[in-house]
Parts: C-alpha cells; sequence; structure tokens
C-alpha cells in the first residue's frame, strides 16, 4: 500500500492524525524532530513547508504520508515533483501573524490554480479560513468539493490575547475549529480535518465534532526535546486508534 494510501485509509476509518511543523518553520533541524516524532509514534503524516531542502530532508526520513503546504500553487506544483504525496493549500493560521487574511474566493481561485497544476491524481487539501462566517465557510466547502478537493482541514482564530489558565484555555483555543468542523461536517461529504488548538485534552472533541483526522502543530512542535515530541505525538495517535475502535462498535 502507497503512503497517500496508507493515509486514506486511516481517514476513512476516523483516525487519521496529521503532524504539523508549521507552513513558516524553515529551520531544518526543528523540522526534523517533529518528522522523526510523527514517523516514530505513528501518526499517518507530517505536514511540512515548501522548502525544497527540507523536502528532500523529510522524504529521506520518513515512510509516512508527506504533506507540504503553501498558498503558493507553483511551490505545491515543485512540492509534488520533489516527492511530496499531499499538498495543502493553507494552513492560514501562521500567516494572520502576519497580517495576511484570505476571503472565500481568493482561497477558491488559489484551490483552482492549484489543481490545474498538479492535475486531479494528487492528494489535495485545501485548509478553510477560520474567519469566515459560518455560511461562507459551507458555501466555499461545497464549491471545493465540486472541484474534487479531497480533504478540507478546519482552522480556529487567531489572537494575541493571553488564554485562560489550564485545561479551559486549551479549549478556548479549540472551540472555534471544532465548531467549525460540525457546521462543514454537516453540509460536505468529503472528509474534514480539525486543527487549531487540537493536542491530546482537545483531540477526542474533535473526532466527536465529526473530524476524521486531526491536524496537530504546536503541542508537538513547540516542545524543547525529541522525548516530549514522540509523546505528546503517541498520546495523540492513541486517541484517534480509540476514535476508530469506538467507531466500529458503534456500527
Amino acid at each position: 500500500m502507497s503512503r497517500i494510501e496508507s493515509f486514506k485509509e486511516a481517514l476513512n476509518e476516523k483516525r487519521a492524525v496529521k503532524i504539523i511543523a508549521g507552513i513558516d518553520n524553515f529551520d531544518a533541524e526543528s523540522v526534523r524532530k517533529v518528522v522523526m516524532s510523527a514517523s516514530n509514534s505513528g501518526a499517518n503524516a507530517v505536514d511540512i513547508c515548501a522548502d525544497p531542502d527540507i523536502i528532500a530532508m523529510a522524504r529521506d526520513i520518513t515512510d509516512i504520508a508527506l504533506f507540504v503546504s503553501s498558498i503558493n500553487p507553483q511551490e505545491l506544483a515543485h512540492a509534488v515533483a520533489l516527492g511530496a504525496d499531499a499538498v495543502e493549500l493553507g494552513n492560514f493560521d501562521a500567516l494572520y501573524k502576519k497580517g495576511q487574511t484570505f476571503t472565500a474566493s481568493q482561497v477558491l481561485r488559489l484551490a483552482r490554480e492549484t489543481r490545474e497544476l498538479i492535475g486531479d491524481d494528487v492528494f489535495f487539501c485545501v485548509t478553510i479560513p477560520g474567519e469566515l462566517e459560518v455560511g461562507e465557510q459551507i458555501e466555499l466547502a461545497r464549491d471545493l468539493e465540486a472541484l474534487g478537493v479531497d480533504l478540507i482541514q478546519t482552522e480556529g482564530h487567531f489572537t494575541n490575547e493571553t488564554p485562560s489558565n489550564g485545561v479551559r484555555g486549551l479549549i478556548e483555543r479549540a472551540e472555534l475549529t471544532i465548531s467549525n468542523t460540525i457546521e462543514l461536517s454537516r453540509n460536505v461529504d468529503i472528509p474534514i480535518m480539525t486543527a487549531t488548538g487540537i493536542n491530546p485534552t482537545t483531540a477526542s472533541l474533535a473526532f466527536a465534532a465529526g473530524a476524521s483526522a486531526i491536524g496537530c502543530g504546536s503541542c508537538v512542535n513547540k516542545l524543547d526535546s525529541e522525548i516530549s515530541m514522540l509523546a505528546v505525538s503517541k498520546s495523540l495517535v492513541e486517541i484517534a486508534e480509540r476514535n476508530a475502535q469506538y467507531t466500529v462498535e458503534l456500527v
């Protein structure tokens, strides 16, 4: 089974875990640690930036599905040529920090351009900006589904405000992306990946909201040690596996 087919199988079983190094993370050593943690934990995919050297490094050290993220269609097409198993238009959350915003029409235009460049056979994920009104998100999701996008990733709200302490702060961070997951999963048939604020505390909430996958970044890539990264990644995989088992039991 190919790497991307293995990821698709995990999607179908609602247990897919993608560990995110960061669309703006160009530190090769940092990315290496994230990739190794994802690979050794049993995660199904790792998501990296579109830098050619980092793509080559990641491809050399892991056999799990390799996602490459960018908002540049040409970069995404080049990433496929360099060995990416999947491309992702987004994640926009990291770019809000730089003052960039994205409308639904901009995202759809970029998605169409990307699809034209990569063709119909490459696994294609698109992030829906969490800042959009729910109605706009649903309309965009339907347009992306019609375009043949394979996976939609949700996100939350970027803020510079200091979060609440403890579990409350963790749930507040994930609240919007989880509510977006509920809305979108009710309105499209393609699988949903929930990202932004997803960690071992909130991962089960994402699956309960209808996610087929979780995208987890800062709870792993902000850690200092590889042991800690691996431990958190394993915890996320275990939560996803339990969700898949529970889903099977319900059926």
